[in-house]
């Protein structure tokens, strides 16, 4: 069984490497163009995009259903692109005018001393770049991200990845390494115990997901629950707190990436501190998203 299972995860690598190879033949703009249509036209009407136009429901119900629609169809269009910009991140780092840093001078202002850093975001626009600013202040970034069971193609994503993630990549349901295993929680140990030799080192999270296990906060006019994890290890770490979103700019490949640094609470109740933590992130996550609602991701669980 287990040999079996081998040979399944090794096709399933092989095809990717070919399809990874089939869109890099295409310029970046024409292969994200064609995937956009696609997704749209796939996606229109299917379970998921149900979805997104009941969670629009809860959180614009001023808006018409044609509206909403709009929104649901203009998040496609963002997913597309992202699928083939997934694809492709090595080219759009590598190429500089693709990725504009809105406060560029408060980004450089912290290069190789920002010490200990909790960062995170949300799936809007192409989330993975909102964590370049990290890079360009020299941070040595490490990011928590869904497992893929698959290892292969679990280690071929994490190389891809290495210019935006220099410190790694860390799956929710443990680590995966070229030969070894581990819980994420000893992982993420280790790497912040080494913030002593390594001041710059920087941890990311997307924190927009719903969890059921989380704290409620504002969200859209309703209670939702978050995940505390990162107000938590702010907090008790003494780190810095930052929080980014990475907007697309057009139809096409370019982003605007933008920063915020927010404060943290240090009382004698670090329960509420960790409240008050996590309702300040996502009211700016809010606000973000309520100025370009059609590159958030509302096909995910966002509401009760």
């Amino acid at each position: 069984m287990h040999r079996l299972l081998d040979i399944r995860h090794r096709l399933e690598y092989a095809l990717l490497r070919l399809v990874f190879g089939i869109v890099r033949l295409f310029p970046l703009d024409a292969a994200s163009d064609f995937m956009a249509k696609m997704t749209q036209r796939i996606s229109k009407g299917g379970r998921r995009h149900k979805k997104a136009i009941a969670n629009l429901e809860i959180a614009y119900p001023e808006k018409s259903p044609e509206e909403r629609e709009a929104i649901a169809m203009e998040m496609w269009d963002n997913i597309g692109r992202v699928i083939v910009e997934t694809m492709q991140i090595d080219r759009i780092l590598a190429d500089a005018d693709r990725i504009e840093i809105e406060n560029l001078p408060m980004v450089l202002r912290y290069k190789d001393k920002m010490g200990a850093t909790i960062a995170a975001t949300m799936h809007f626009g192409n989330w993975e770049l909102a964590s370049w600013p990290l890079a360009l202040a020299g941070s040595r970034t490490a990011a928590v991200y869904r497992l893929i069971n698959n290892p292969y193609v679990d280690a071929y994503l994490q190389e891809k990845r290495k210019a935006l993630f220099p410190g790694g990549l860390f799956g929710k349901a443990g680590y995966k390494g070229r030969s070894t295993g581990f819980s994420t929680a000893r992982m993420l140990g280790r790497f912040l115990r080494q913030r002593g030799r390594n001041d710059t080192a920087s941890l990311g999270f997307v924190a927009d997901v719903y969890d059921r296990g989380g704290i409620a906060v504002p969200f859209f006019g309703q209670q939702v629950k978050f995940t505390p994890f990162p107000a938590l290890l702010v907090r008790r770490l003494n780190a810095r707190m930052w929080i980014g979103r990475c907007v697309r700019l057009g139809k096409q490949s370019r982003f605007r990436v933008n920063v915020v640094e927010v404060k943290v609470p240090k009382t004698e109740n670090e329960d509420e501190d960790i409240r008050a933590i996590t309702a300040s992130m996502h009211k700016q996550f809010e606000d973000w998203i309520r100025e370009n609602p059609g590159q958030f991701m509302w096909t995910n669980k966002r509401f009760v």
